[in-house]
C-alpha cells in the first residue's frame, strides 16, 4: 500500500508512476476523491462537535442561573443527530478510501526499464552454455513417460488437468530437489527454515497484495475464509503481520510449500505436462530488511537463486522486468529463465522482487529505527526455485540418445547415489 500522505503531497509523482506501469489513472483519482471527501466530512463534524461543546457549557451555566434552556437543548439534540449522521458517512468513505488504496499498485523503481509488457524486459546476463545435441532432443513429457516419472492421465481422471502425479524416480527427484535447495539456502546462504501453512485467511492474502486484485487466480474455501496459497511468500511474509519486529534486521527465511493457482485466463496455454500447472512445489526466500539496504539485498537474493542453478550446471538467463511487466506489489523484479531444449524456449523458474514498504504497510510490519521510532520494513522475496520447470530443464538438458537422463552431480547425494535415470 502506498502512503496516503505521499499520495496527498505528490499526486503527480504517483500519476507518473502509474503511467509507467500502464495502470488505470482512475485508480489514483478514486483515492484522491475519497481522501478529499473524508477530510471535508471530518472538518464539518469537528466544527459541529466544537459548537456542541461550547453550547453545552453555556447550557450548564444558564441552568445554574435558573434560566430556561429548552430551546438550546433541542438544538443540541439536532446537532447530535447531525454528528451521528456525518460519523456514519465518515466510516463509509473511509472504507471506500481503504478499498481504493488496496487497488492501487506499487510504484515502479525509477531505474527499471519502461515498457508496456514483457517485450520491454531487459536481459542482463546469461550463465552457462546451451547444450548442443547430436540427436533430436525430446520434450519432458516424452522423457518422463518413457522413464515412468509422470502419470498425467490418472491425475487428470481424479482432479482434471494441471495437477501432476509423479511416480517412482519422478517423486524421488522432486523430494531431492526440495531438500537440496533448502540445504543450500540454510547452510550456505544464511536463511532460517520455516514450515508454513498451505492455507491463509483473507487478511494475509491482502497483506502481500494478492487480494483484492488477484482473487480470480486463487483457490478459495469460502466457508472458512481461507485461501490455498499461491506461493510461500504469503504465509512467510505474514509471520510478522501486525508486529513491531523485536529482533535485529535483516531476517532471512526460507521454506518449502505446495502452491496453488487457478491461472484464470490461461486456458489452452501449455496445458500438457509441467509447464503450466495448478499445483506445484516451490522453495521460497523471504527477507525483512531495513529500507536503506533493500536494493543491495535484492542483488544478494538474486545471487542466491542463481547459485542454486549454477550448482546444477543449468544454462539460464536473467531478465530485469520493465515497468509494465512487474507484479502488482513489486517495485523492481528480476526473472530467471532456464533453457529447455525440448521446448526450444526459456522457462521462468524464479522471480526476485523488492516490494519496498508496500507489503509492510498493508500487513503493518514494522521495526524500530535508530531513534527507536516504529518504521515500516522493506520486504523482498524470490523463488529459490520453483520445481516444475526446473524438473523440465533437468530432464531435457540431461537426456541421452538411449533415452536415459544424466542427473546434475549436486543432486546425486540426494538421490541416494543415483546419477542416471534409466528407461
Amino acid at each position: 500500500m502506498l502512503d496516503i500522505k505521499r499520495i496527498r503531497a505528490n499526486p503527480e509523482e504517483i500519476r507518473d508512476g502509474l503511467g509507467r506501469r500502464g495502470a488505470d489513472p482512475g485508480l489514483l483519482d478514486a483515492v484522491l476523491s475519497a481522501d478529499q471527501r473524508r477530510r471535508e466530512l471530518l472538518t464539518e463534524v469537528e466544527k459541529l462537535k466544537s459548537e456542541r461543546n461550547t453550547v453545552s457549557k453555556q447550557i450548564g451555566l444558564r441552568k445554574k442561573s435558573g434560566e430556561d434552556t429548552t430551546a438550546e437543548q433541542t438544538a443540541m439534540r439536532e446537532i447530535g443527530q447531525q454528528i451521528a449522521d456525518i460519523d456514519g458517512q465518515v466510516r463509509a468513505v473511509e472504507e471506500q478510501l481503504q478499498d481504493a488504496l488496496l487497488r492501487l499498485p506499487n510504484l515502479p523503481c525509477a531505474t527499471i526499464p519502461v515498457g508496456p509488457d514483457a517485450s520491454g524486459n531487459r536481459e542482463i546476463k546469461q550463465w552457462g552454455r546451451r547444450r548442443e545435441f547430436d540427436f533430436e532432443p525430446c520434450g519432458h513429457i516424452e522423457i518422463g513417460e518413457r522413464l515412468g516419472l509422470f502419470d498425467f492421465p490418472r491425475a487428470a481422471r481424479m482432479c482434471g488437468a494441471g495437477f501432476p502425479l509423479l511416480r517412482g524416480n519422478g517423486a524421488r527427484l522432486q523430494r531431492a530437489l526440495i531438500s537440496y535447495m533448502l540445504d543450500v539456502h540454510t547452510r550456505d546462504h544464511g536463511y532460517s527454515e520455516v514450515w508454513a501453512p498451505a492455507v491463509v485467511n483473507s487478511a494475509a492474502m491482502t497483506g502481500t497484495g494478492q487480494l483484492p486484485k488477484l482473487a480470480d487466480d486463487m483457490y478459495r474455501i469460502p466457508e472458512d475464509d481461507l485461501w490455498l496459497i499461491p506461493t510461500a511468500e504469503v504465509p512467510v511474509t505474514n509471520i510478522y503481520r501486525d508486529e513491531i519486529i523485536d529482533q535485529p534486521l535483516p531476517i532471512f527465511l526460507t521454506g518449502y510449500t505446495p502452491c496453488f493457482r487457478r491461472e484464470a485466463g490461461a486456458a489452452g496455454k501449455d496445458t500438457r505436462g509441467l509447464i503450466r500447472v495448478h499445483q506445484f512445489d516451490k522453495v521460497e526466500m523471504v527477507k525483512f530488511v531495513r529500507p536503506e539496504t533493500s536494493y543491495d539485498e535484492l542483488e544478494k537474493l538474486l545471487a542466491d537463486a542463481e547459485d542454486i542453478l549454477q550448482r546444477l550446471n543449468l544454462h539460464y538467463r536473467v531478465l530485469e522486468l520493465c515497468s509494465g511487466d512487474i507484479s502488482f506489489a513489486a517495485a523492481k523484479c528480476y526473472d530467471i529463465e532456464l533453457w529447455a531444449p525440448g521446448q526450444n524456449d526459456w522457462l521462468e523458474v524464479s522471480s526476485c522482487s523488492n516490494f519496498e514498504d508496500f507489503q509492510a504497510r498493508r500487513a503493518n510490519i514494522r521495526f524500530r529505527d535508530d531513534n527507536g521510532k516504529p518504521s515500516f520494513v522493506h520486504t523482498l522475496n524470490g523463488s529459490g526455485v520453483a520445481l516444475p520447470r526446473l524438473v523440465v530443464a533437468i530432464l531435457e538438458n540431461g537426456q541421452q540418445p538411449d533415452g536415459s537422463v544424466c542427473l546434475p552431480e549436486a543432486l546425486v547425494p540426494y538421490m541416494g547415489g543415483l546419477d542416471i535415470l534409466q528407461p
